[in-house]
């Protein structure tokens, strides 16, 4: 609950405006207005109130002027006019976006990480992914291409130590000039290098990296402590050097046998990329490749892995992992599997169970994740969270949103965060992207829908590449013919979706995207021509018929 709201249910009180980074209401009272309710209800919320001026009359019907300063408990620079001071658990995508807006709206920020500035996306996880798929992908055209009749394949030399000080110089480019630059000319963030812990409702324990104990107070905090590798309980595995996405990235060499437990988004980006980079891969998948998906997204990926020797082992796990004489040998339903190296990538855990959460009356599921509402606030009402430590899905983009919104509300505003069409990447090749309803959750939402899938052989792009892989999907709600969602397959994908975005966003009609012009030859035409198959056979047209 808002202070205003809890001031404005006070007998009494017609109207309170609150200015949160001041920590003041100005409050608009009936004569008699107990002074102790005032003060009671700021106080069911956390904080401390006292009036700050005597009651002054007001021109308007007798009502009373109130001025009502309310404190965050142990933080002192607050009283003191230094304005809201927020603390910030992390230093990822949600984190610092929070902080600069915080700044924005006139809050000190305190940040504290316990790792490198930056969190798991700039150091471990999308930039250096995307930097050595990047590499592989070029490795492997090199190796093979549609064009191989008239340009010679060759079997490219790999350096993988080479790529990976070309990768790691970037990665420390982008940390330097996005994350560690930005807070040290930001003189309102103050950064702390330790691990953080709820002391109380209003005060953190950091262990700084020296060793040292500080206790720090705040008004607000967020937490963006983000997620980690989920290790599967697998008899034998916590004995072994597996490796999770962390040492997969940095590995200064490429395993001749590969063995992947997991169909994540990160297993078969990284999967492929490996195999592209000259390992020979075989992925254990519990269930089908994308089962949670539409099926044919699982199909065509699947297809894909195979054409590259990719070995997909669907419907399988593994009971049992050794490591012996360098080698590790798994025990599976559908026997025994050897390798060199074993990534493990079955999903990812919030990083919660450090934090002491419960000391500040923090909720988390069954799964450990910050119960939040859409304003990403938690269940102590001056505490909010961010990003992968929640139920939020986990990407970047999501985590930065999500972040910006709760400053927003930490600072006195009012925002949500809205997820209807949300975009999702895939970097595998062929790409897999989606936003909105597939046909099966609209269904769930007792949503009657009509559908069209263009394969990629009607898409002119395709053609001039000589790689008709994939398809392009649209959803549209039967009764309006409002598209609510779009699945695609293709390479460059993730170039295509965000147009699909701005189409549900806007409402928009497959008709009305149809009738859109689309430059000819690029892939995001064939947004253009699957939205016509609702109402011709593209097949008849001639080339960029409109």
């Amino acid at each position: 609950m808002h202070v205003k709201d809890a001031l404005e249910k006070v007998p009494g009180v017609q109207s309170a405006v609150v200015s949160y980074p001041k920590s003041t209401a100005q409050l608009t009272v009936d004569p008699g207005t107990s002074q102790d309710a005032l003060a009671t209800a700021v106080a069911g919320l956390g904080y401390t109130a006292t009036l700050a001026d005597a009651p002054s009359i007001s021109a308007r019907g007798g009502l009373l002027g109130k001025t009502l300063e309310w404190l965050g408990g142990r933080d002192k620079a607050s009283a003191d006019g230094e304005g809201l001071h927020i603390a910030v658990i992390g230093s990822g995508g949600a984190a610092m976006a929070a902080a600069l807006k915080a700044v924005e709206h006139g809050a000190r920020v305190t940040l504290i990480e316990r790792g490198t500035i930056g969190g798991t996306c700039v150091n471990i996880g999308c930039v250096p992914s995307k930097i050595m798929i990047r590499a592989a992908h070029i490795a492997h055209l090199r190796r093979e291409s549609p064009f191989d009749g008239g340009i010679a394949a060759t079997v490219p030399s790999i350096d993988r130590r080479k790529l990976l000080t070309q990768q790691q110089a970037r990665v420390d480019e982008l940390r330097h000039s996005k994350y560690e630059g930005i807070l040290n000319d930001t003189s309102a963030i103050s950064v702390l290098h330790g691990e953080a812990r709820f002391k109380d409702a209003r005060s953190l324990s950091v262990r700084l990296d020296d060793g040292s104990e500080r206790i720090v107070g705040f008004d607000r905090c967020l937490v963006a402590t983000g997620a980690s590798t989920a290790v599967p309980p697998i008899p034998g595995l916590k004995e072994s050097p597996y490796w999770t996405s962390t040492e997969a990235l940095v590995s200064e060499t490429i395993p001749e046998r590969l063995t992947v437990i997991g169909s994540s988004v990160v297993a078969l980006e990284l999967a492929q990329a490996f195999a592209r980079l000259g390992s020979q891969v075989t992925i254990l998948a519990r269930n089908t490749l994308f089962f949670r998906e539409e099926p044919a997204i699982g199909e065509a990926i699947t297809a894909a892995f195979r054409d590259e020797g990719i070995e997909v082992l669907e419907h399988t796990q593994a009971s049992q992992v050794a490591y012996v004489d360098s080698e590790f040998v798994l025990t599976t339903t559908r026997g025994e599997i050897r390798a060199d190296k074993l990534l493990i990538a079955t999903g990812r855990a919030p990083n919660t169970r450090n934090l002491a959460l419960e000391a500040a009356g923090v909720k988390v599921n069954a799964q450990g994740s910050i119960v939040i509402d859409k304003g990403m606030r938690t269940s102590a009402p001056h505490i909010y969270a961010a990003g992968d430590c929640t139920d939020q899905p986990q990407f970047v983009y999501v985590a930065a949103a999500a972040g910006t919104r709760a400053a927003i509300n930490m600072t006195g505003g009012d925002a949500s965060l809205n997820l209807t069409a949300m975009p999702a990447v895939v970097f595998t090749d062929p790409q897999v992207a989606s936003v909105g309803y597939s046909e099966a959750a609209a269904r769930q939402d007792e949503i009657e829908t009509d559908s069209r899938t263009l394969t990629l052989d009607n898409v002119p792009r395709a053609l001039a590449n000589f790689d008709t892989r994939g398809f392009i999907k649209l959803v549209i709600e039967k009764s309006s013919g409002r598209l609510i969602g779009v699945q695609a397959v293709t390479p460059e994908a993730g170039e295509l979706i965000q147009t699909a975005v701005l189409a549900i966003r806007n409402r928009m009609t497959a008709q009305e995207l149809a009738d859109q012009l689309f430059p000819y030859l690029t892939m995001v035409e064939g947004l253009k021509l699957a939205a016509q198959t609702f109402s011709k056979d593209v097949k008849q047209l001639s080339c960029c018929a409109g």
